[in-house]
């Protein structure tokens, strides 16, 4: 965004000691309830998104794009026009379709459950909980302010957003309050300066959803519940279990916490000096830097009270607090020299230097066995620590060669060179050539088919990559007992010193054809992707005292138009 790095990690929350989500032979922390930061992004700013399609376009970012790379640019204030605009929108959501029951009868249910469940019908009917948890329609509303505007050397722009968006279902939604300032100055002819700053504060209830193991989340309880199973309270508000299941429904909507709260800061800036100018040629230096900042606090708070927790080898109640510290920084130096012929000839030459810094400290506390009513996580029977740590370096360089002739043929060359803290040889540099030629027939003079208004044959080649994992180099040591005395084990993942980036290699063939001053537009591309060095978990003997390893092996290859 605006040539800042954005972290968009999947942070694990730590309810999976509720919904035991990452058992079952899957230790997935993406099961255990994780959310994806891209959504604190505020769409009201976007002014442009460009998607980098295949791989000549993604090199120049080298060994961190074989997943695809998303440019958002947001929006600027332009000169001698100064806007206030207010805008507020209200609405409601619901559901367009609900399931609805089974058509149960008396009979049906003596047949498949027996008699004591078919005494259940009789007394309380089909009860639709689908409709009683789904069936709502909250009340949602944006506001949103802007200011732009500006002269010649300054522009400027301003703009905030609050949103509160209540959920479908109850105790759950979305609060964000976002403001961004965009400003740029052109001190003279030679220097200029852009400011880009946004300042996020959310709060997300979530519910309690996704995988579960333990049937405690809605979805999987839903699935097992009987709809003649009065799961209501009294009035008392005491829920009753729900037998043979692992919880009732209302009760966890009613009583649980799923809590994000995020403070986020993006903001960067770039200065853009103008060494030579001339007829003919220019050479400008752009010195660009960024930082991704925030602070993610999650609580779950599953109370002593529910049904579940009610049986004395049970849990007895959970409150889960965790706390994500991401910064992510990024810098970027480059020289850019355009030369301009008087034949229509033109040739720019970038080359440039960057460097990314990754710095990710996730500690979740878990206690269980609570106090009566107390969420404290301290006034609590047990409790547990988990603390994970990322960080990375990379360092690279780029150079690259753009050749046009009067927009007829245009070409492109280019290499990255990469190193990572997270490759088994830090210090190694993995490169990615890039090459590309377009003949843009329509422009020639023997051009002479009015009807088609564009025709351009294209070729192109690109490399691309994906690093390895922060754990993947090394043996990690995981905290145990050791004769009632604390200790440390070996991980069974054996780090390897070899490990490095996978690799995808593209070619591609196209034409862009344009009919009637382009009104008519069709692009067809046909590709071959090779992927080398695949990272995979590979078994290992278990005498070594591990059971697998991340190694670079296999490939693969798709192809088509």
């Amino acid at each position: 965004i605006d040539g800042i790095f954005l972290d968009n990690s999947s942070i694990s929350l730590g309810t999976t000691v509720v919904s035991v989500a990452a058992g079952g032979g899957n230790t997935s922390t993406n099961q255990d309830d994780a959310s994806n930061r891209i959504a604190d992004i505020d769409p009201e700013d976007i002014e442009t998104i460009e998607i980098l399609k295949g791989a000549f376009a993604a090199a120049i970012y080298g060994s961190r794009a074989a997943g695809g790379v998303v440019i958002i640019t947001t929006k600027k204030g332009k000169p001698g026009q100064n806007d206030i605009s207010f805008a507020q929108s209200v609405g409601f959501a619901r559901p367009i379709s609900l399931l609805g029951t089974r058509d149960w009868d008396v009979e049906k249910v003596r047949s498949v459950f027996g008699d004591a469940d078919a005494a259940l019908f009789q007394e309380n009917g089909l009860l639709d909980y689908e409709k009683e948890l789904f069936d709502n329609t909250p009340i949602r509303n944006t506001s949103r302010l802007e200011f732009s505007g500006g002269t010649n050397n300054t522009t400027y722009f301003v703009g905030g957003t609050y949103k509160n968006e209540n959920g479908i279902v109850d105790n759950t939604g979305y609060e964000k309050v976002s403001a961004r300032i965009n400003l740029s100055h052109k001190f003279n002819d030679w220097l200029d300066i852009s400011l880009s700053n946004n300042f996020i504060k959310a709060r997300a209830d979530r519910g309690f959803f996704n995988n579960s193991n333990a049937n405690t989340t809605i979805g999987y309880a839903m699935a097992f519940t009987k709809p003649w199973v009065d799961l209501f309270p009294d009035a008392d508000g005491n829920y009753p279990a729900n037998p043979g299941v692992g919880s009732n429904v209302l009760e966890t909507v009613a009583l649980i916490t799923n809590r994000e709260d995020i403070n986020r800061y993006i903001g960067g800036g770039t200065v853009n000096l103008s060494l030579i100018t001339t007829a003919n040629n220019s050479l400008k230096a752009v010195l660009r830097g960024g930082s991704d900042r925030y602070t993610l606090r999650t609580t779950g708070i599953f109370p002593q009270q529910l049904t579940y927790y009610q049986d004395p080898t049970s849990l007895g109640g959970a409150s889960i607090s965790g706390t994500t510290v991401n910064t992510v920084t990024n810098i970027v130096a480059a020289l850019i020299y355009t030369y301009y012929s008087d034949s229509g000839l033109s040739l720019r030459t970038q080359v440039g230097v960057t460097q990314e810094n990754f710095n990710q400290n996730t500690v979740v506390t878990t206690a269980t066995g609570l106090n009566g009513s107390q969420t404290n996580i301290d006034q609590a029977a047990n409790v547990s620590g988990f603390q994970n740590r990322i960080i990375q370096q990379d360092k690279g360089f780029f150079a690259q060669e753009e050749f046009n002739w009067n927009d007829r043929f245009v070409a492109t060359v280019g290499i990255r060179g990469d190193k990572s803290s997270n490759n088994g040889d830090a210090n190694k540099l993995y490169f990615y050539p890039k090459a590309n030629a377009a003949v843009n027939l329509h422009n020639f003079d023997f051009w002479t088919a009015s009807t088609i208004s564009n025709l351009k044959l294209r070729v192109a080649y690109g490399q691309s990559g994906r690093f390895a994992n922060f754990i993947d180099r090394f043996n990690s040591l995981n905290g145990t007992l050791i004769g009632m005395n604390s200790g440390l084990q070996t991980s069974p993942l054996r780090g390897n010193t070899e490990v490095g980036p996978e690799r995808q290699s593209e070619l591609e063939f196209g034409v862009d054809l344009g009919i009637l001053n382009n009104k008519f537009t069709f692009d067809i591309t046909y590709y071959i992707k090779d992927i080398d060095d695949l990272l995979l978990a590979a078994q290992v003997p278990s005498s070594t005292g591990f059971t697998s390893q991340i190694v670079n092996a296999g490939g693969l290859q798709n192809k088509g138009p």
